[in-house]
């Protein structure tokens, strides 16, 4: 199993034990062990196959926990989960999928109205029987009914990249071990780097495609074979995730590569640009009309003769083109970009320099200050900004300014010790309901670093959530807006704000905005880094890591990132910390 599918199956007797009533501890401990499993960047699987390895020595993961864990890789089922699914109707379950409802108020719509599907649920609201029950009333009831067509929508069925990528690279890794296998090749959303994916597509270049597909039928999680043929296979894995696998010759490869990645509708200019140079493109290759010297796949009745498609390369050089990354291809600004030889060279990992949002065991962290620093310089970042929680976020046990300083003291006498690294005295603070931050001005004076966020009054109406954060950026000790749009992928969207008023005020008081690399947030989107990026607005490519292990999810910021067109010299923290206080106006 997928660290990922372990996570999900903790997250999910989380959610069920919470409908049911459950100790808060007891569904705590099981919401804690999801996010440890979901952080850790090596398989458990590894650790489990390890006889000198304990699960237990994972900080969090104790007897009972390990004993579930091994019991789901070595089953794939765990019992009590099993038991607990069957207690409570999956389609109850799907409430959850609403925005703003959590499984506490599942539970009442269920045992006091019988709620027991999205369904059941429209008709109890637009009858106006939500409203009636306690803890709920007519705005909820409202909330609820906005919700229904978010919970509905068929994204919701799209799972995370940054999940898919654990399937991904193991069938990459099984794969390694058929010989028949020439060349091997991932394509479409996932290739793409889309936030999220409905289906693998892969391709390969195969000598046996029989020998190639009988390999494919022995991955493990197979639930069903869906399809086979000469030259295209389809399974089912037990989690629903469809993949395709076809073979394509070797003179086909890179043509066949651009069609199945896409996007739909980057390959429709390609072939409107090809009919003009009275050239046809499809999966097969590139085509001119005229006597062919030979047959060809992809050719019509009419000779025609086959130009390229060996390699992606070759099929943009017959338009004129150069190689254009997956990340662009979705027919917004990349062709013109090609066409005037101005494609941007996109960040990449190596890039970063310092993560300016991540926190500790002072709040709702699983690390030292110190074991953040080590696991930061081990990914070879030459600084961190530490923003713990502040005091408006109770239950993630946020700091008042007195904690706050004294945290500080505590950076201020490790970077004494530190050579070669930084620790920036930073704050997540948060901006209040009714606008200002819940940190005063001459304690905010002393930090670094300062992100500011938007955690409670998501719903409240678009002129005042979008003031709240301007008058934020206005603040002369901010430094960035943090999850500048608050949604949560398939759980959340995101909140009412203006989001070119933020721009506006970002620029005007040279503040930052934040691409946060956690793979359910990554907000902002790639449209809306892109529009940082024209306004001359940088960006800051953050983790917001809660863990050591999170520190590995910048890799989904910068995805992400190069989606949006960015470059190194569009993200601020792809500069060293003393360059980057410059873009903040400070000396």
């Amino acid at each position: 199993m997928k660290n990922s599918e372990i996570a999900a199956a903790f997250d999910l007797i989380g959610d069920i034990l919470e409908f049911q009533g459950a100790n808060p501890f007891r569904v705590r401990a099981y919401r804690n062990a999801a996010r440890t499993i979901g952080d850790l960047s090596e398989a458990v699987t590894k650790i489990v196959a390890d006889p000198q390895r304990k699960l237990t020595d994972i900080e969090g993961i104790g007897g009972d926990l390990a004993n579930k864990i091994q019991t789901l890789v070595a089953s794939g089922s765990l019992p009590m989960l099993d038991e607990l699914q069957a207690q409570v109707p999956q389609s109850v379950l799907a409430l959850l999928r609403i925005p703003g409802m959590g499984p506490k108020k599942a539970a009442a719509l269920h045992h006091e109205l019988g709620i027991q599907s999205l369904d059941d649920l429209k008709a109890a609201c637009e009858s106006h029987r939500v409203k009636q029950l306690k803890g709920f009333g007519e705005k909820t009831e409202t909330a609820i009914l906005a919700g229904l067509e978010f919970a509905s929508s068929p994204e919701i069925a799209r799972m995370y990249w940054a999940e898919a990528e654990g399937f991904a690279q193991a069938i990459v890794e099984h794969f390694t071990a058929c010989q028949a296998i020439d060349r091997l090749e991932l394509a479409g959303s996932y290739r793409r780097g889309r936030e999220t994916i409905g289906d693998l597509d892969i391709l390969v270049e195969s000598h046996d495609a029989k020998a190639a597909m009988d390999h494919f039928t022995k991955f493990k999680g197979i639930d069903a074979v869906l399809g086979r043929g000469e030259t295209k296979m389809s399974v089912r894995l037990h989690n629903h995730l469809q993949i395709d696998l076809r073979i394509v010759p070797a003179e086909s490869f890179g043509a066949a590569l651009i069609y199945f990645t896409g996007s739909k509708q980057h390959n429709i200019v390609l072939r409107s640009m090809a009919k003009d140079r009275e050239l046809k493109i499809n999966e097969y290759g590139v085509f001119r009309s005229g006597p062919a010297k030979e047959k060809h796949k992809g050719a019509n009745e009419n000779e025609e003769t086959y130009v390229a498609g060996r390699t992606e390369k070759d099929v943009y050089a017959t338009l004129d083109l150069p190689w254009i990354p997956p990340e662009l291809r979705e027919a917004r600004w990349e062709f013109e970009w090609a066409s005037e030889g101005k494609l941007p060279k996109l960040i990449e990992l190596d890039d970063i320099q310092g993560d300016l949002h991540l926190h500790t065991i002072e709040t709702d962290g699983q690390a030292t200050l110190e074991e953040m620093v080590a696991a930061a310089r081990s990914r070879d970042l030459k600084y961190i900004a530490v923003t713990d929680h502040s005091k408006r976020v109770t239950m993630a046990n946020g700091l008042n300014a007195d904690r706050l300083l004294r945290q500080w003291e505590q950076i201020d006498k490790l970077n004494e010790k530190l050579r070669g690294f930084q620790v920036l005295k930073g704050v997540e603070v948060d901006i209040l309901e009714k606008g200002p931050l819940d940190i005063d001005d001459d304690c905010l004076s002393h930090a670094d670093w300062v992100v500011a966020s938007v955690h409670y009054g998501q719903n409240q109406p678009r002129a005042q959530i979008t003031k709240r954060i301007v008058d934020a950026l206005a603040n002369p000790h901010v430094s960035a807006i943090a999850h500048p749009t608050g949604r949560l992928i398939n759980r959340r969207k995101a909140y009412e704000v203006d989001l070119e008023a933020v721009y506006d005020a970002a620029k005007k008081h040279h503040k930052f905005l934040e691409l946060n690399s956690n793979p359910a947030r990554l907000d902002l989107d790639d449209v809306a880094c892109a529009a940082c990026r024209l306004r001359g607005i940088p960006i800051v490519i953050n983790t917001d890591a809660h863990s050591t292990t999170g520190l590995a999810a910048m890799r989904y910021g910068i995805l992400q990132a190069r989606r949006g067109g960015l470059t190194k010299r569009d993200v601020a923290n792809a500069r060293p910390w003393k360059e980057l206080r410059k873009l903040l106006g400070r000396r």
